[in-house]
């Protein structure tokens, strides 16, 4: 069986609050004729606090697209081990033990992928598969659980590692001045994340079937326009309103395995927006406690794009997860529109880890980390309340 396992989660040093995001885009932006809007608009999207790469005041300028992607290099190569040694311990493995890496990211580009970097600066052996998934936005964290799913399936015993790094400041466009643009610029925020899926034993998420559901012609609604620039996010106004064609979905398979979608007994989905739980509330009657781990990521971080669901998960750990047995759903959202949506039970530690369990972690130790921070996290660390 394949078991998701504790993620890591690591977010810069850098911390904007939303007063000061009110602020910045006031004086950046005194002149533009929907000011009051945008304004409306990022206050309602329920983000408090958002976490940069760097510092604002270089966040905006736009030293190029090549400078850009140097920082995205750089600041990848260290920030990422950490979070994989933390992966690594939650699910007491080692590089070794590992078969196949699955690398997403839409906010910088690196070939060879960073999963060639990771194999030979980490210790992974040489046969380690690689995965990179760049394109599929925000649901990339979900499509990354699925093809984990899979290829334990293909392979039974088999573990994959997975990693997430967005920094989405570095896509901040200072000439992009629409609404949906405008929105975005205090929506999303930085974070990186791993999370180690285990062929056999571990502590988690039983995966159980995995489905991907794309809204026919939507292909336009959440996009890239490639530039000389670098990256420009392109945002259609439609697509806050995207829960009432993905919920049939969520439903449908759901069906297909012999559960009902309203009686779980844990969501853990992509926090695009309040709009966006809100919708999912309604069309699956379901109460808005129910997203409360994917709230407070939005609320705490921001949109960070593919790590949202594996920061949610975090939270669902951190508050010590839930009955062995319990029935859950994880989905993420994004560019196609397309849904990645996993289904499985939650399973407790074996008795032989119990046994030798080390010591407790809490939620406040999952929270702001530096790579020159010293570590806080011993390999095999478990996290409860």
């Amino acid at each position: 069986m394949a078991t998701l396992c504790c993620p890591a989660i690591a977010v810069p040093e850098h911390v904007i609050t939303l007063d000061q995001t009110l602020d910045l885009a006031r004086s950046v932006h005194a002149g533009h004729p929907q000011l009051g809007l945008a304004l409306r608009l990022i206050e309602n999207t329920g983000v408090r606090t958002r976490h940069l790469v760097q510092p604002i005041e270089q966040t905006l300028t736009h030293p190029g697209f090549t400078v850009r992607n140097t920082v995205y290099e750089r600041e990848a190569k260290l920030r990422v081990p950490e979070v994989i040694e933390r992966a690594l311990g939650h699910a007491e493995l080692a590089a070794r033990d590992i078969d196949l890496i699955i690398y997403v990211s839409c906010t910088g580009f690196m070939m060879p992928s960073m999963t060639a970097w990771l194999i030979n600066a980490l210790g992974f052996r040489s046969d380690t598969r690689q995965m990179p998934i760049a394109q599929l936005g925000c649901a990339a964290g979900g499509a990354a659980v699925n093809r984990a799913h899979d290829f334990c399936r293909a392979y039974p015993g088999a573990n994959v590692l997975i990693v997430s790094c967005e920094f989405c400041s570095l896509c901040y466009q200072p000439t992009d001045l629409g609404i949906g643009s405008l929105l975005s610029n205090g929506l999303f925020g930085d974070a990186v994340a791993a999370v180690v899926v285990r062929g056999h034993g571990g502590t988690g998420v039983h995966l159980e079937r995995n489905g991907s559901h794309l809204v026919p012609d939507t292909e336009n609604w959440i996009s890239y326009g490639v530039r000389d620039t670098g990256f420009h996010f392109q945002l259609d106004k439609r697509v806050p309103g995207t829960m009432e064609m993905l919920a049939p979905a969520l439903r449908g398979l759901t069906g297909e395995h012999g559960w009902d979608v309203s009686g779980l007994g844990f969501y853990i989905v992509h926090a695009g927006g309040p709009r966006i739980l809100d919708d999912l509330c309604h069309f699956l009657n379901l109460e808005p406690a129910t997203f409360r781990y994917s709230r407070a990521t939005l609320t705490e971080r921001g949109n960070i794009a593919s790590a949202v669901v594996f920061d949610a998960l975090a939270r669902l750990f951190a508050d010590g997860g839930v009955t062995d047995g319990t029935p859950g759903l994880i989905a993420g959202f994004g560019p196609g529109i397309t849904a990645e949506i996993a289904l499985g039970s939650w399973v407790g530690a074996p008795v032989e880890a119990a046994r030798r369990r080390p010591r407790a972690i809490s939620t406040s130790d999952i929270a702001l980390v530096h790579p020159t921070a010293p570590r806080r996290f011993p390999a095999g660390t478990t996290i409860t309340e």
